[in-house]
């Protein structure tokens, strides 16, 4: 791509009160002109991240989500609205970020990232920027950026507290140094699970998009081996430094990682058996909603998802309430297990056929999630 040397008259009005900024000026809203962030979650975090990113006249901005805007979304993903509801998140977020600066480009990828494709995608970036809530793809992101040398601004929330950092920048750190290993599996729950406080991702959010923004105009001093730990009860902040790791398996001199792995079987996320799973797609669920009286459907999603929207004569059973109400299940009946996308279906299923529950189990691929989109 051709480096933009001048701001158009639009701009200039535009962007006037970064221009009068002597750290900014013109040739750091050119540097913000001519720079690529890929934002990976468009989200509860990736909403005030994105919002700004636009906001800041980012020239190429792109977005990597799979998921669709859901009502129990609206609360803290200010980006999509009531209206948005059953839409994918990229094309919502695109269409606000459109609206808000027509100068800006919005490249979108309607896909999981994952080992296979996040090489491809990041590498046209300068930056990635972490709006994502799981610990799988928060490696995958940190390897992928060490390997193709890009920064890595990282945040995440839980409940009323919130973490920001920079890996993989200027010699620096990265997300393996300060975090060697993942949580056990199921530790820690996820926002859908524990909650979170609306504005909390408003706050970190904007804390990690003002040291993106810092990295691009190289000024000031960003987070690079400094985590910032935000308590949004006691509204303190506090600062904790850390060192790189000379012996990380991915940024050291001898590291030992040298391509991307399966990252969810790293955070323990794939049980190590090989028993099968069997899935349904859409269609045949349909087909066996006409013989309802010999299967049984089981949302094994938080109950609050469960009570915001769910498929009539279902049964929820949360993933880790199933080994205690393991007798609401109908083992004479086929049995259908539903999540949100099909994944804790599987999940479900490897775990009751662990435990010897022995009946006809099959997961439904896609999930709610599609039986809402086909309706």
């Amino acid at each position: 791509m051709t480096k933009e040397q001048k701001l158009s008259e639009q701009e200039i009005s535009r962007y006037s009160r970064h221009l009068i900024l002597p750290q900014v000026g013109l040739e750091g809203q050119l540097k913000l002109k001519n720079s690529k962030v890929l934002a990976v979650g468009t989200g509860a975090l990736g909403s005030p991240i994105l919002l700004y990113l636009a906001a800041a006249g980012v020239g190429t901005i792109g977005l990597v989500d799979f998921d669709v805007v859901e009502e129990s979304n609206l609360h803290r993903q200010i980006i999509h609205t009531t209206n948005d509801i059953k839409k994918k998140k990229v094309q919502s977020a695109k269409e606000k970020l459109e609206a808000l600066n027509p100068n800006s480009k919005i490249v979108t990828f309607n896909d999981k990232l994952t080992s296979k494709n996040a090489l491809n995608i990041i590498k046209d970036f300068d930056i990635v920027i972490d709006g994502t809530d799981n610990f799988p793809t928060r490696y995958l992101i940190n390897d992928a950026c060490v390997m193709l040398k890009k920064p890595f601004v990282y945040g995440s929330i839980f409940r009323f507290e919130g973490q920001v950092s920079v890996f993989n920048y200027d010699g620096g750190a990265c997300y393996r140094c300060l975090f060697p290993n993942p949580p056990k599996a199921g530790l820690v729950p996820s926002c859908s699970e524990a909650g979170v406080l609306g504005v909390l991702p408003g706050i970190i959010g904007t804390i990690q998009t003002n040291e993106l923004i810092k990295i691009i105009l190289k000024i000031g001093e960003p987070l690079k081996n400094r985590l910032l730990s935000f308590d949004s009860l006691k509204m303190q902040f506090r600062d904790m430094k850390f060192n790189k790791n000379e012996n990380c398996p991915i940024c050291s001199k001898n590291a030992t990682i040298k391509e991307l792995i399966d990252y969810e079987e790293f955070c323990g996320l794939k049980e190590k058996t090989n028993i099968k799973v069997d899935e349904i797609t859409l269609e045949e669920f349909k087909s066996l909603l006409a013989k309802k009286d010999s299967i049984q459907i089981v949302d094994v999603r938080p109950k609050i998802d469960f009570d915001l929207n769910n498929i009539k004569d279902s049964i929820n059973i949360p993933f880790e309430s199933l080994e205690d109400d393991i007798n609401q299940i109908d083992s004479l009946k086929k049995v259908i297990v539903v999540c949100k996308i099909g994944m804790l279906s599987k999940e479900a299923i490897l775990k009751l056929k662990n435990i010897g529950f022995n009946a006809e189990l099959y997961s439904l691929k896609g999930g709610v999630t599609s039986w809402l989109n086909d309706l």
